[in-house]
Parts: C-alpha cells; structure tokens; sequence
C-alpha cells in the first residue's frame, strides 16, 4: 500500500505542510507512522479522513465539531455525508445560475443580446442572499440588518454599471490572489498586502463606506464561518478560505499596529 510523506500529501491534496502538522499536533490527523527518520507517513485510511477534514472545512464546519464527526460512528458519518452531499448539490446548483448570469452578461459586454434588469441579477439576489443577510443579523446584531440596507441603496444608487464594474473588480482580485496562494505566497509578501489593499477598497466602496482595520479582520473571520463564502473561496483552491481570511487579518492587524 502506498504511503506519503507530509510533503507528498501536501502536493498532492492542496494543504500546507504546516496545516498538516497542525492536524497532527491537535490530534485530528495522526500519520500512519513516524518512520526512525522523524518523517510522517500516511496511508489509504489517513488520505480519506484528509478528504472528510477538507469537505467538512470546506462547508463551515469548525475543527472541533469535525473531530467530533470523525471520530462518530460508521452510520453516524454516512449520515453526515449525505446531509453534506445535499448541502453541495444545492451549492452547485446556485453556482450554476451564477455562472449562466456571468456568461450571459459577458457576451451582452461583448455585443450580444442585451440583457433585461431581471436576467442581469439572475442567482445574485436569491433565496440563498436572503438568508445569508438573516444569518449575519442573528449572528451579528441587528445593526448588520441596518448595515446592509444601507449598503444596497449605495449600489443601488450607482446602477448597473456601477455594479458590472465592481463585479468585474471584484473576480479579477480573487483570481489573482488565488495565483497568490497557489504559488505559496505568505501574507507578508508585497504582492499580497498590494492586492489586499485593493480589496479593502472595494468591500468600502460596495459598502458605501470605510473599512476600517477592525472592520476588515471581522470581514475575514465571516469569510472562515460561513459556509457560503467558505464553498465560494475553496472551490479556487483548497485552503484558499483559510489563507485568505488569514492574509486579510495580518494585513489589518499591520494596519491597526
């Protein structure tokens, strides 16, 4: 049977070495063994809870409550995996809408058939934005209720061009902090912090208003904690939630220091 070293299973599944030695020290990824060299090698059984670790992380869930699920019984597990199952397909098939509202709005940009109002927020006010809005008011307080209102005036106030411009913006700096976390980049590294500035401009002016350092690293803590904006960031990489909502908090905590 097949074994690999931290390093291997780190190339190989997307998560950092140190994530995997973290996993190791909190007990949640034991290797298989530790060879007489000090080098951890994990099998077949440590890959697949790697897997469970990484869907489980992927849709919100915290470390504790996964060490918890693993550690379950066998029925127990399948039970979960198919509750989580049914979360993702439901996550697709929002993304789906998405993606036919960007394709749609790219070939209108390019000189296709105009788009009405509707067709144009197909999948970006949805159901699912209703409860996101309903969950970080109960998380939050009800100053968030007022915080978001006033923030969908502000684009609504822009209009749609305001809006396709900041949507624009907004998927060209993901994608390119994407490429930053997929070359190693650390949350110190210039091109990094250049980028994260450019972000923290933008969720201001989405919001209508400054962000603030504070503001910014509690942006980054809702970025790890709800399950949307996690399944969002980890389908450019896994891991990409957690890099991310770190370099937005080192970056602040930069700021504010």
């Amino acid at each position: 049977m097949k074994q690999y070293t931290v390093r291997q299973l780190a190339r190989l599944s997307g998560v950092s070495v140190r994530t995997l030695h973290y996993y190791d020290a909190c007990g949640l990824l034991k290797p298989a063994i530790v060879g007489a060299n000090r080098y951890r090698y994990y099998g077949e059984a440590q890959l697949l809870r790697l897997q469970q670790i990484l869907l489980h992380r992927s849709l919100g869930l915290s470390l504790q409550d996964i060490a918890g699920l693993l550690d379950a019984g066998e029925a127990s597990r399948l039970d979960t995996l198919r509750r989580q199952r049914e979360r993702v397909r439901e996550l697709l098939a929002d993304q789906q809408r998405v993606l036919r509202t960007l394709d749609q709005t790219i070939a209108w940009l390019e000189g296709g058939p105009d788009m009405n109002d509707v067709n144009l927020f197909d999948g970006l006010t949805s159901p699912q934005q209703a409860a996101q809005e309903d969950w970080l008011v109960d998380r939050l307080g009800g100053r968030m209720r007022e915080a978001i209102d006033s923030s969908r005036q502000h684009l609504e106030a822009g209009g749609r061009d305001v809006l396709k411009a900041r949507m624009a913006e907004i998927e060209d700096l993901e994608t390119q902090l994407a490429r930053q976390y997929a070359r190693g980049a650390g949350a110190d590294d210039p091109a990094v912090g250049a980028l994260l500035a450019r972000h923290r401009a933008w969720v201001a002016g989405m919001w209508g208003r400054p962000c603030p350092p504070a503001a910014y690293a509690g942006l980054a803590e809702l970025y790890l904690v709800h399950p949307d904006f996690v399944a969002r960031y980890e389908s450019r990489g896994a891991g990409f939630a957690a890099w991310l909502a770190g370099a937005m908090q080192h970056y602040a905590g930069r700021l504010s220091g």
